[in-house]
């Protein structure tokens, strides 16, 4: 495919998960416009060869010359290229892009809000884990029974410099001596956090599955629409989140048989 042909299949993919979300957004040029002041960017990913890869950005304040954006990437497997663009912008909005309109909204409905006391100082809002692959019926209860970013904390602080808010993605599966744990920090590889990830005691079967949540975290200051941007997370508005309980969201999680990481 020209890029062009997957600019349109990836926007066109946006406009129609995030209908599903209960968010009207259309295609304006380069960016896929929504609610408000809120945007979906595309950029190409490096090396584009047909894999499904897509690198998307969701921004909070479009017109400011500083709007931070929240960038994260997906990819997705399918029989044409087509399909795997599509079920990659589905993975990230069944994630990030369902954990951003949770930022937006704060009904708790598309997200848990707490504040971890093993990261003093940090909100947090959690979005909701697909898990997909054969029998991952277990590895879907055992995340939801069970928090993963308290765990992570220790390995996780010394990535949470800078910034007042960062974008975490966790990415864990594969099968009993053949696993895969992965977290990414506004987009950099964490080994120490990977490797505590990894530590963990989710079930490995004997067959391939896997699970991908996004979290973001925000200090006090991040909350403040006038925080400083950054390149990749972005600052909760003002009018953002009520702080609730954690609802457990992971326990709803979806099912995402056709896509990836």
């Amino acid at each position: 495919m020209r890029p062009q042909e997957r600019l349109d299949v990836i926007q066109r993919s946006v406009v129609q998960e995030m209908a599903r979300l209960g968010q009207e957004f259309t295609v304006e040029g380069s960016v896929v416009r929504g609610p408000g002041t809120t945007a979906v960017a595309v950029r190409e990913h490096p090396g584009q060869d047909g894999a499904g890869h897509v690198d998307l950005g969701f921004v909070l304040r479009l017109g400011r010359a500083d709007a931070p954006v929240v960038w994260d990437c997906a990819a997705g497997l399918g029989q044409t290229e087509e399909e795997k663009l599509a079920n990659a912008v589905r993975m990230w909005a069944t994630t990030t892009a369902a954990t951003l309109v949770e930022v937006q909204e704060g009904r708790g409905e598309h997200g848990d809000h707490y504040e971890p006391r093993e990261l003093p100082g940090w909100q947090v809002v959690q979005g909701p884990a697909a898990v997909f692959g054969f029998g991952n019926e277990r590895l879907a209860q055992w995340l939801s029974e069970h928090q993963l970013l308290p765990a992570l904390a220790p390995a996780l602080l010394p990535a949470l410099s800078g910034p007042p808010v960062h974008g975490v993605k966790l990415f864990l599966g594969g099968k009993a001596g053949d696993d895969v744990a992965e977290v990414r920090v506004d987009g950099e590889v964490s080994e120490a956090a990977s490797a505590a990830l990894r530590a963990l005691d989710w079930p490995r079967g004997e067959r391939l599955c896997w699970a991908r949540l996004f979290i973001l975290l925000s200090t006090a200051e991040g909350l403040s629409p006038a925080a400083p941007g950054h390149a990749e997370a972005a600052p909760v508005p003002a009018t953002g989140p009520a702080r609730v309980r954690p609802r457990g969201l992971l326990g709803r999680w979806r099912q995402a048989r056709r896509a990836g990481q």
